[in-house]
């Protein structure tokens, strides 16, 4: 069997987006295999960094696991190293609405999740 005919039977995930006004619009991944919930878990609550940092790094590590697209000012942002680099130069009103989009996000999709 052909390559062409393993890919059509690929599952995608299913994804939300989420209206920021100003902040543009987020879509997030609606699934997280088994492993990236422990590894996400393993990063909210790492001992060897201060409770802020490990907070931080969390939130990053949800964006650059769930975020599909970033559209602001009617320019969307894909592909996982761009996100995350829209992400880091964000301003403080785009940072607080991404943070609200995943707390919402998890507590919809992923309620065995704590959220950042």
């Amino acid at each position: 069997m052909g390559k062409r005919n393993r890919q059509r039977g690929k599952l995608k995930a299913p994804s939300s987006t989420y209206d920021g006004g100003a902040c543009g619009l987020l879509e997030l991944r609606g699934s997280m295999t088994p492993a990236t919930r422990r590894e996400y878990a393993a990063t909210l609550h790492d001992l060897s960094r201060q409770t802020e940092d490990s907070w931080h790094r969390a939130v990053e590590f949800l964006f650059e696991r769930l975020a599909v697209t970033w559209t602001i000012n009617d320019v969307p942002t894909s592909g996982q190293k761009e996100l995350l680099m829209r992400f880091r130069m964000a301003t403080q009103d785009e940072r607080a609405f991404v943070r609200r989009a995943l707390r919402e996000h998890l507590t919809e999709h992923f309620p065995d999740l704590e959220t950042p």
